[in-house]
């Protein structure tokens, strides 16, 4: 059904009116009665031992209610979604993480204590004359420097902060590739560590009703039944339908809202102490020390290839920064989904990659917008521009000559993934025409006129998304199923509510699903309500996040209509008297086949609930549905990112002048939205290549960037004029062929911006540059390159 409001039309979001009208309702608009306010005193050292904490000052000072520590808390910790285990077959390391430290604080920002009072001013004022008397310790922070003997121990039974040492790959056939090579590129690469810095800081509240002994939180989540799952069974150890978890609406997430927090378990349980409701709500300063953090990689790889530039061989070593603590899905991000990712878009045939986590006395770090595959990417596309000026190939030729052929999916990697479809020649033609690559050198002629450097920079990406499904994710560690469920309630007038597990923060789910659902069944896109967020409304789901809403989310909204077509189609074949196998339904109308007869989808859903006339022996009244979907595969989105910028050689600032999306996402429900996406992701991508640094001070363990101040972020018009196209091959194994759009302008986008800056400075000698490339880094890698040239 082809219409203004269905599968492939720009329909203007549904959901943007309450928000542009300030009509949202977030966390921290909700407020109980009864309700009071917590603040959460927190440590101002990296590591260090809890001697004493003396709160009697503070339980006398005005408005205070309780105040709670370590020494108080008698329920679990939080707990790690996945668990690793490393090349010897060992476990990780897995410490406790309980959410009010007893003993010791092992980050700037770890909590201490929790202050319960009338107002949020009162209980912020009464933290002040809580007296703890420290013990300060060694910290370490460097990720490079972490598994080094005798640095100082995060904790005592990780030796060298050991989390775990773990590998993928066939290393004898990597060995036997590099033996033959005719030429070996090597790089060595750091990815950043980057603040989420939702628009929305987190926020909850906790309420504990004694009459039935329930807990309800509210929270800015990416996934409620997840945090009823872990909090429900592992912290609070309740019966999980005693705990209701509530996300309304969400002001960004980026991944940073995934995982179960401290101050979540803090307030529902104190909530039961009080019996009142208690809501906390961060400042922008508790976010930075406390959100768990994104990145954090240091890796060494070697490309091996033979004399005509075809890949022969990959090897990867890498360190990946875990922070104090196992955050809820941080093990498998360096893992799972990071080096089953770096075949990319080529055939190399032998891959060997080795990846140690390690602790260091920071924030946790856990998934971020795209989660462990920017990572790959950044390394395997920096790592193919060296091999091609190596190896004296134009970068466009020695990435075709290497694309997986588009006749070979499904196509197996050395690295365990197995792509379903893909046409990365295309994507590629489409960017190099659009950007005007071929036209590039007179538009750098011209720069050079000015007084600029010009460069231009390619990416040729791919990710594994859709995150599922669970029998895969289950035997690499996964602690929970990652399938996706999806009701559809058809009232008597025709109008449609649809129940989601997954959770929209600035997606635009109400709209996109609302067409999946008007296009289905033919009926108004106004007549489509979609509900998520609430574990008492909803029957179950994962969440959102790893570009998983429309491929898995939307699959189970598909099956559930399935199912309510077939139910309707028997009701329709009763009213028409004719046989259900002669039932065919489109645009909203069933009809027999042959004949005039029709009934509208609207009278068979009155009929569903008015069965006057109603083969009521062979079905049971009303029309509603449930489907679970639990994917075969991953999907595979991927495409080219080709980046232009102007670099004032004076200044060291960076200017990108053109950017150029052409992504393969699959089926494309809303091509206004996927648009938004993209431009999204490219905005957190050009936010890492050029701007943000999350850094910490070396001997103190403070952090250095811990505010908008010191941490620089992008603003409008660092951001230029987005080109964005889109080449669809459907995904082979979910019935929308949808293969995820959220994070493919996050993962594409660095590596061509910093293969650009490389491009426009190679003139002047500089061969490598890294993240963030700030205006002070570009002018001293050209002026350093001047004072060797002299």
């Amino acid at each position: 059904m082809t219409t203004a409001t269905g599968i492939g039309a720009s329909v203007k979001r549904k959901e943007d009116y309450r928000f542009l009208t300030g009509q949202g309702t977030y966390t921290d608009d909700i407020n109980r009665h009864g309700q009071t306010h917590a603040y959460i005193l927190r440590s101002p050292h990296a590591h260090a031992e809890i001697a004493k904490i003396d709160t009697s000052a503070a339980q006398s000072a005005p408005g205070v209610i309780a105040i709670f520590t370590g020494a108080d808390y008698d329920k679990g910790g939080l707990p790690a979604g996945w668990q690793i285990h490393s090349k010897d077959g060992s476990p990780m390391i897995e410490p406790p993480h309980l959410p009010l430290c007893k003993d010791r604080v092992r980050h700037v920002g770890d909590q201490v204590a929790l202050v319960v009072a009338e107002t949020y001013a009162q209980a912020k004022d009464a933290a002040e004359q809580i007296n703890v008397t420290y013990k300060e310790l060694p910290a370490i922070v460097s990720t490079a420097d972490a598994d080094k003997s005798g640095k100082p121990q995060v904790w005592a039974d990780a030796k060298n902060n050991t989390c775990f040492d773990w590998h993928l790959g066939d290393k004898a056939a990597t060995d036997a590739a590099f033996a033959k090579a005719h030429h070996v590129t090597k790089i060595d690469l750091v990815n950043q560590r980057l603040v989420p810095n939702a628009m929305e800081p987190r926020a909850a509240v906790g309420d504990y009703d004694r009459a039935t002994g329930e807990y309800t939180l509210y929270t800015t989540s990416q996934n409620p039944h997840v945090i009823r799952l872990l909090m429900g069974a592992f912290v609070l150890q309740i019966p999980e339908h005693k705990l209701r978890v509530v996300a309304p609406d969400v002001g960004g997430g980026f991944g940073s809202k995934i995982f179960h927090y401290a101050e979540e378990a803090l307030v529902t349980w104190a909530s039961a102490k009080i019996n009142r409701p208690i809501k906390w709500t961060a400042e922008r300063s508790e976010s930075f020390i406390t959100d768990a953090q994104g990145r954090d990689h240091i890796s060494h790889a070697e490309l091996a290839m033979d004399k005509d530039g075809k890949f022969l061989g990959l090897r990867v070593s890498t360190i990946a920064n875990m922070g104090a603590y196992l955050s809820t899905f941080a093990p498998c991000v360096p893992t799972y989904l990071y080096a089953t990712l770096l075949a990319g878009v080529y055939t190399t045939p032998a891959i060997y990659a080795e990846v140690k986590a390690v602790f260091t006395n920071t924030v946790v770090v856990d998934a971020y917008r795209g989660a462990g595959r920017p990572e790959a990417t950044y390394l395997l596309e920096r790592l193919v521009d060296k091999a091609a000026r190596e190896m004296k190939m134009d970068r466009v030729d020695i990435r075709r000559k290497n694309f997986i052929p588009t006749n070979a999916f499904p196509y197996q990697t050395p690295v365990a993934l197995q792509y379903d479809s893909g046409d990365y020649f295309s994507t590629l033609d489409m960017a190099l025409k659009t950007s005007g690559w071929a036209e590039f050198e007179s538009r750098r002629a011209d720069a050079k006129k000015r007084g600029k450097l010009r460069g231009i920079g390619i990416s040729t990406y791919l990710e594994a998304c859709g995150i599922a499904p669970s029998a895969v994710v289950g035997s690499l560690g996964a602690r929970a199923g990652l399938y996706e469920c999806g009701s559809i309630r058809v009232h008597p007038t025709g109008s449609v509510t649809v129940f989601t597990g997954t959770h929209s923060h600035g997606q635009g789910h109400e709209t996109t699903f609302s067409q999946l659902v008007s296009d289905t069944l033919g009926i108004p896109i106004e007549n489509v309500e979609v509900s998520h967020g609430d574990t008492n409304k909803i029957p179950f789901g994962m969440g959102t996040y790893g570009s998983r809403s429309l491929a898995v989310g939307g699959s189970a909204i598909v099956k559930a209509m399935d199912k309510i077509i077939t139910k309707a189609k028997r009701i329709a074949a009763h009213l028409m008297e004719a046989s259900v196998a002669d039932v065919e339904f489109k645009n909203g109308t069933f009809t027999v086949a042959g004949t005039d007869k029709s009934v509208p989808f609207g009278t068979v859903a009155l009929t569903a609930y008015v069965p006057h006339n109603y083969p009521i022996t062979e079905l049971e009244p009303g029309l509603e549905e449930t489907a679970f979907y639990d994917p075969l595969n991953f999907t595979y989105p991927g495409g080219c990112h080709i980046c232009e910028v102007e670099v004032d050689p004076d200044t060291g600032v960076t200017t990108i002048v053109n950017f150029t999306a052409v992504d393969d996402v699959g089926r494309v429900i809303n091509p206004m939205i996927v648009e938004g996406q993209v431009h999204g992701g490219v905005a957190q991508g050009i936010g890492q290549a050029l701007f943000e640094n999350c850094v910490y001070d070396e001997k103190s363990g403070q952090l250095l960037t811990g505010s908008l101040m010191d941490y620089c972020m992008p603003r409008a018009d660092d951001l230029p004029n987005f080109k964005v196209a889109t080449h669809a091959t459907m995904c082979t194994h979910n019935p929308i062929g949808a293969k995820g759009v959220g994070e493919v302008g996050a993962i594409g986008s660095p590596p061509a911006i910093i293969n650009a800056v490389i491009d426009a400075l190679s003139p002047l000698g500089v061969q490598d540059i890294s993240m963030p490339a700030t205006p002070l880094k570009v002018w001293q890698a050209i002026n350093n390159t001047k004072m060797a040239a002299e």
